[in-house]
């Protein structure tokens, strides 16, 4: 165990990121993770899914530092099983989200705790969704019964020209600083805590792990994973990213299929920890 090591955290993405396009786990990223670990380096994983959804991508890397889930809005620890921080959007939030899906109709609505998701009226999205994790999940005709005060994140799935009308809404001046509303993928828009982000998660781990932050580095590869490349010292980026995000890193890794954290591990080895 290197001493060098153990100052430094590095925390990845998962979707299209850890993972490969088709949602699995490159041999050479566990491999080069496990070497980082074995070493004293602090690794884990920051994510847009919930608990449920993370945990078996969590356990396949062998490792023990606290993930963060549901873009930041919790942060737990599997080596002690005890949440450590949850954030769910606020009372005025879930009166707008039912709001908006009354106006924009077309869209399918997805809430996320950390152990459940309650789909709204699922077409295809929520179903799809579930099903390829084998998610638990719910549906519900309305938004009656579904329980508050734990809605970590909450997914509008729709067309392009669908989710342009559910970020309008959310943008209007009476509505921006309620919560933080942003494209996570072609189509979803997810909504989280207006305190919530990928980023300020992040950095509550570096304390609670008496990390400096300048030994911070973070990969990722779209819109949800900005303020988290914004703020950390060592931002990266896989290949396939758009180019707005490719200007936001330091690095710019290869394509997630041919093991991009690997490859963000060794440039931060080569150039900081073995220096």
């Amino acid at each position: 165990m290197s001493a060098e090591y153990s100052k430094w955290l590095i925390v990845s993405d998962i979707d299209g990121t850890l993972n490969n396009k088709l949602r699995r786990l490159p041999e050479i990223n566990k491999t080069k993770i496990k070497e980082y670990v074995d070493n004293g380096g602090y690794f884990t994983l920051c994510s847009g899914r919930n608990l449920q959804s993370l945990t078996p991508h969590y356990k396949k890397l062998g490792i023990e530092t606290p993930a963060m889930f549901l873009n930041g809005a919790g942060i737990y620890d599997f080596k002690t099983n005890k949440m450590l921080s949850f954030t769910g959007v606020s009372k005025e939030t879930e009166e707008l989200i039912l709001k908006c899906a009354s106006l924009v109709k077309q869209a399918e609505v997805s809430i996320f705790t950390d152990d459940m998701i309650y789909h709204v009226k699922p077409k295809i999205f929520g179903y799809v969704m579930s099903a390829v994790d084998n998610l638990d999940n719910t549906v519900y005709k309305n938004f009656d019964g579904i329980p508050r005060g734990k809605w970590g994140k909450i997914i509008f799935f729709g067309l392009p020209h669908t989710l342009k009308k559910v970020l309008e809404f959310f943008n209007k001046e009476e509505n921006k600083n309620t919560c933080n509303a942003f494209r996570s993928s072609l189509l979803t828009v997810e909504i989280v805590a207006k305190e919530v982000d990928k980023g300020k998660a992040t950095h509550r781990l570096a304390e609670i792990l008496n990390i400096d932050k300048e030994n911070i580095g973070a990969i990722g590869d779209y819109y949800n994973d900005v303020p988290m490349l914004k703020t950390v010292s060592h931002p990266a980026c896989c290949g396939q990213a758009p180019k707005d995000i490719k200007a936001l890193v330091e690095y710019v890794t290869c394509h997630c299929n041919n093991g991009a954290v690997a490859d963000f591990i060794n440039y931060i080895e080569n150039k900081y920890i073995k220096n």
